[in-house]
């Protein structure tokens, strides 16, 4: 009897361990703006269990936070909140050119069953000892100056990531576009929200909506396809469009660089179908109204359609993309890739249009005005490398 009370013992002291080592519940990925417009928002945040998550919003007056209860908004989908890990919540109902105050939240979910939900933890941010997140919406399409800066293949090197922001005057700035490759690949969530997710957050995100750009990095390793969880945009594909103030953004997707059937790809690359498709909408979309009255057009594609050493997704990209720019009144394309500086001039490489790709150590500073375009290429000392000038067509 003695030694089976000294098992019991032992098992119960184990399970306590077991039970206090136990992870606590906690975000992941922290949170950041997605899909800002003058009425509606995405914030997009991740959790290490399952959870329900939800944002209250409060407008930007004198009242303290806690002074009314707030609207709430959740991650849900066909009028049930959803209980995964990666949440995604739209606020919607909201004022042009409006400043708004926000908190979010997680509460996990340890059993969903049909009847019978059991419930955890809940985490926000502290709204009483802190100020809350804000964000402001965007301001009518006409608008006649805009500021943003460019940042590629960071490749999870945080550290330079956050020396290249911090030389970009940040109190003006409308948004930030990744231009691609700021991870090594797609294998484990954790590299993106370590590798620079959470680092964007610290730096602009939870302020200061941001828009991504696929590079082949991203397209690679087991959780690709989660690509878009993350980065939710208007058509559901890493391909897309949105207007700032006078300019209309073409993000293009290049896809891999090597043929599908590479083995580095496992037989499971269908890329040359896809960039097909996507040459189709993109054909659509440089003949549309919204593309041919913009004052500006401003493509983003991190595999640019230059080169000398021509591999096969930069082939398909110089075969199904670029007779359609050429065509298309392009002002200037934004890259990256190379790793390296290098601008190319209409007349170039076959371009009817100037392509500058920026290198993994610089930031591009971009200012649009009503008459121009102003781009200021800095490194992480703040020196201006280069410096290029578009006027207004």
């Amino acid at each position: 009897m003695p030694k089976l009370r000294s098992l019991i013992l032992l098992l119960s002291l184990i399970t306590c361990i077991g039970l206090s080592a136990e992870e606590k519940f906690a975000l992941t990925c922290q949170p950041y703006l997605q899909n800002l417009t003058d009425s509606t928002v995405t914030v997009v945040l991740a959790t290490n269990r399952p959870s329900v998550a939800w944002v209250e919003i409060a407008p930007d007056d004198q009242t303290h936070f806690y002074e009314r209860e707030r609207q709430k908004f959740f991650d849900s989908q066909f009028g049930h909140k959803s209980t995964g890990t990666i949440h995604r919540i739209t606020v919607n109902g909201l004022k042009p050119d409006t400043k708004y105050r926000y908190r979010i939240y997680a509460r996990e979910v340890f059993d969903n069953g049909e009847r019978k939900v059991r419930y955890g933890d809940v985490l926000a941010n502290d709204v009483f000892r802190k100020e809350p997140y804000e964000f402001k919406t965007t301001g009518p399409s006409g608008k006649d100056k805009i500021h943003f800066a460019v940042f590629n293949d960071i490749h999870e090197d945080t550290e330079r990531y956050a020396d290249l922001f911090n030389q970009i005057d940040s109190k003006d700035i409308d948004f930030i576009v990744l231009n691609g490759d700021m991870t090594n690949n797609m294998d484990r969530m954790s590299q993106l929200y370590d590798g620079y997710l959470n680092k964007t957050s610290e730096l602009f995100a939870r302020t200061i909506p941001f828009y991504m750009v696929r590079g082949n990095h991203e397209t690679r390793g087991r959780l690709q396809n989660n690509f878009i969880e993350q980065f939710p945009n208007s058509t559901g594909q890493p391909y897309y469009t949105f207007s700032r103030g006078p300019v209309f953004f073409v993000v293009l997707d290049g896809g891999e660089d090597k043929p599908d059937n590479d083995i580095e790809y496992c037989e499971l690359a269908d890329f040359d179908n896809y960039r097909t498709a996507e040459a189709n909408w993109l054909r659509d979309v440089v003949s549309s109204p919204e593309y041919k009255n913009a004052q500006y057009r401003v493509v983003l594609l991190h595999i640019p359609p230059v080169g000398r050493r021509e591999w096969h997704g930069l082939g398909e990209i110089r075969r199904k993309f670029l007779p359609i720019l050429n065509d298309a009144n392009v002002d200037v394309m934004l890259s990256g890739h190379m790793h390296q500086a290098l601008y190319y001039a209409p007349g170039e490489e076959g371009l009817k249009f100037p392509v500058i790709v920026n290198s993994n150590v610089d930031v591009m500073d971009v200012n649009v005005y009503d008459k121009e375009i102003d781009i200021k290429i800095k490194g992480r000392d703040g020196k201006v490398n280069r410096t290029y000038s578009y006027p207004a067509k």
